[in-house]
């Protein structure tokens, strides 16, 4: 890696967030002009019937080319980790723009209207800018959730401070049934994006998520958005959960960025305590 010794600067980090909203942006626009068309698609897993999984759809592939062209115009060197692409420019570089063209691909081929498009700038591994476009939100229309590090959650510009209502008493989770106990404190909800889920976290919708084998370019937008509303990021160790420390920890062999998925939860960190008390 570049020999660096600190971490973007605050000029620095707004530049980052102003890009990663536009290009969220941009992506948004082509994911809705695509809605209602006969697409390509095609799948990751295999031919045969029961491997029809991890679709992947023409407007996956043309997003991820576009937001690829435009960071490389506007932060050359810059390292790009995609879903759909193994090309990295700028491998070796401290900056890392992680990037889901759709997050929730299954959902939009399938017209079903829950997808996202995740923009995510690690520096070192770190997410310090992420910016997530939604299909829906908090104000009941697409929008862009985008935070950096130290800088306030905004949705579509404008800073955002959704207190929870009091007098609801059973809040939602992003999680599966299992594992919660016999009498889970929350009512559980899947909608099959990481990134949609992380942002709806941030945004006070849900009160946690839990993934079990995420990709770093499927949260590496929404860790940021949770950070900046005050919740808490935490990855699975060997006998508990830690507080998440990069994508890129050490070991004895270099990490891959493209190879990570470790389980992660997100969410209040009184959420947190009560999906632990209740396991």
């Amino acid at each position: 890696m570049h020999d660096q010794e600190q971490m973007p600067n605050e000029e620095d980090l707004r530049a980052y967030e102003r890009t990663a909203v536009t290009l969220a942006d941009l992506a948004g626009a082509r994911i809705t002009a695509a809605l209602g068309q006969t697409l390509s698609v095609r799948y990751k897993s295999g031919a045969t019937a029961d491997q029809f999984r991890d679709p992947v759809s023409e407007v996956d592939q043309d997003v991820e080319q576009v937001i690829r062209a435009l960071v490389g115009e506007r932060f050359a060197g810059h390292d790009i980790l995609g879903e759909e692409s193994e090309e990295r420019p700028g491998r070796g570089h401290d900056i890392v723009w992680a990037v889901d063209p759709i997050d929730g691909t299954t959902n939009f081929v399938n017209g079903f209207p829950l997808f996202a498009a995740s923009i995510g700038v690690l520096w070192r591994g770190r997410p310090v800018v992420g910016a997530v476009w939604c299909s829906t939100s908090h104000a009941l229309r697409p929008g862009t959730y985008h935070a950096r590090q130290g800088g306030p959650l905004s949705f579509d510009s404008a800073a955002l401070d959704l207190a929870p209502n009091p007098q609801v008493r059973r809040r939602l989770a992003g999680v599966g049934a299992r594992g919660l106990g016999e009498r889970p404190p929350f009512d559980v909800r899947r909608t099959g994006s990481a990134a949609i889920e992380c942002a709806f976290v941030a945004a006070g919708l849900l009160s946690l998520a839990r993934f079990d084998t995420p990709n770093a370019w499927d949260v590496a937008g929404g860790i940021p958005l949770v950070q900046a509303a005050g919740g808490q990021v935490l990855v699975r160790g060997k006998a508990d959960w830690l507080e998440f420390p990069g994508f890129l920890e050490t070991g004895p062999e270099p990490a891959d960025l493209r190879r990570w998925n470790r389980p992660m939860l997100l969410g209040t960190p009184a959420a947190i305590s009560a999906l632990h008390a209740s396991a």
